[in-house]
């Protein structure tokens, strides 16, 4: 693990992995040095802000690599988001060749997973889930896509993510979601922040479009 100094006011951590830096972003958020600021994990860095009348990077960089790195608690342990997901997605079947299962095993195996939000990056709102079934982590498109709705639930490599508005995109798409997963206006604006706790509800069957029906207001899939 390195830290390098970035800038006046923060400084920039180099983990080893994925892993690593999801466990020293916990701990920094759990327990912050003195002076610490906002926190941006990436996908094996964490920026961390601080406040120099207060320390300077010397001191927190001594005081990051003293903080002792426990496991990331479970992604049950954590207050879950329950996201509703139509399985009609254009690139399920591929996936699903790829993988060498069934529509319906790609399905079976991307809602059984427990999901984690490891950081957000590419665009606002836009979640990168850890704790993806392997046997679904599948390469990004050959060519991307210039147009991606809003709402398409998505795989690529070892994550799986929403796109929380229309953008292009490279991701494999699975299916869609009417829940809103950003919102300018709100504060914070996205439920998907890092360490939030993530699962995915099937609705309709694999492939047709829901019959009818919804999300409540947690998130979860109201029946027909």
């Amino acid at each position: 693990m390195r830290v390098l100094r970035c800038g006046s006011d923060a400084v920039l951590i180099e983990a080893e992995d994925a892993e690593q830096a999801q466990r020293l972003h916990t701990a920094l958020r759990d327990a912050p040095p003195v002076g610490t600021g906002e926190l941006v994990p990436a996908a094996r860095t964490v920026l961390v802000r601080y406040d120099p009348s207060a320390t300077d990077w010397q001191r927190l960089r001594a005081a990051v690599t003293a903080l002792p790195l426990h496991e990331v608690p479970p992604a049950e342990a954590a207050e879950t988001v329950r996201i509703p997901v139509r399985y009609d997605g254009p690139d399920l079947a591929e996936v699903a060749r790829l993988a060498g299962l069934t529509p319906r095993q790609v399905v079976e195996r991307h809602t059984a997973a427990r999901y984690r939000v490891a950081f957000c990056g590419f665009a606002p709102g836009f979640a990168y889930l850890t704790g993806l079934d392997p046997r679904l982590r599948v390469p990004r498109r050959a060519e991307p896509r210039t147009r991606v709705p809003a709402g398409a639930v998505a795989v690529a490599d070892e994550y799986t993510g929403v796109y929380p508005r229309t953008s292009p995109g490279g991701w494999q798409l699975l299916g869609t979601t009417d829940l809103p997963l950003w919102d300018q206006t709100a504060d914070p604006p996205t439920r998907l922040r890092p360490g939030t706790a993530v699962r995915f509800v099937a609705i309709g069957e694999p492939g047709r479009p829901a019959e009818s029906g919804g999300t409540g207001e947690d998130g979860e899939a109201v029946r027909p």
